[in-house]
């Protein structure tokens, strides 16, 4: 099994929503570990898991993870693997 991280910028209405608490809870959900933080006019997630964790994670989040955020567009890539400990706010 191979273990990655990938980061995202999600925009759109993204702040003020519950957005990043939903995505906690979601990752209690999947094998996945990492951060979600509020930047600027983004959220940035960190990710990391097996690929089809962090994939299938990430496919429920981009569907908007609470019924107020409204995802605009998003963009990732993946970056060198960091062992989070959990899944946290930050």
């Amino acid at each position: 099994m191979t273990l990655i991280t990938e980061h995202y910028k999600i925009f759109g209405r993204v702040q003020g929503v519950g957005f990043r608490n939903a995505t906690v809870t979601h990752a209690k959900k999947f094998p996945v570990t990492g951060t979600v933080a509020n930047v600027e006019d983004y959220v940035e997630i960190f990710v990391s898991g097996d690929e089809k964790s962090v994939h299938a994670f990430m496919e429920r989040i981009l569907k908007g993870p609470n019924m107020f955020a409204k995802i605009s567009s998003h963009t990732h890539e993946q970056v060198p693997y960091q062992d989070f400990k959990q899944f946290k706010q930050v």
